[in-house]
C-alpha cells in the first residue's frame, strides 16, 4: 500500500492518505505519488546528499507555509532549503523511478531504503 503526503488546502496541514492496494508493505510517497527513500549516510536529521547525489536522489522539498504532523518534520539543508523528513530522516525520491509505485532504488548501494510506515 502506498501512502502519499497530501496537503489539506484549508488548514495547510498534512495528512497521509491511501493511494493504492497492490503493494505488500505500506510505502510512503510524496504529493506526486512517487516513492520516498531514506539514506543511511544522513546522520542527526541532516542531509548529506548534495550535488551529483541530489541529481540521482532529489530531495523531497518542503515549503515554510506547509505544516508537519505526527512523525513528519522539516529539516534545513545547507543551501537553506527545507526538506521533508519522516521519523527525523530526510526524504528523497529516486530519479530511476518512472511511475507511481516504482521502488527501483530500494537497497541500492546498501544505503537507500523505501520508507515504510
Amino acid at each position: 500500500m502506498i501512502k502519499a503526503l497530501i496537503p489539506a488546502p484549508a488548514a495547510l496541514a498534512f495528512a497521509l492518505v491511501l493511494a493504492g492496494a497492490a503493494y505488500s508493505a505500506e510505502m510512503l510517497a510524496g504529493k506526486n505519488g512517487m516513492t520516498l527513500y531514506t539514506f543511511d549516510k544522513d546522520q542527526g536529521g541532516i542531509s548529506s546528499c548534495y550535488d551529483e547525489c541530489a541529481n540521482k536522489w532529489p530531495p523531497y522539498f518542503a515549503k515554510k507555509s506547509e505544516k508537519a504532523v505526527k512523525d513528519w518534520t522539516m529539516v534545513k539543508r545547507k543551501d537553506g532549503k527545507l526538506q521533508w523528513a519522516y521519523d527525523a530522516k530526510p526524504l528523497y525520491f529516486y530519479a530511476g523511478d518512472k511511475k507511481k509505485g516504482d521502488k527501483t532504488g530500494d537497497g541500492l548501494g546498501g544505503v537507500w531504503h523505501v520508507v515504510s510506515e
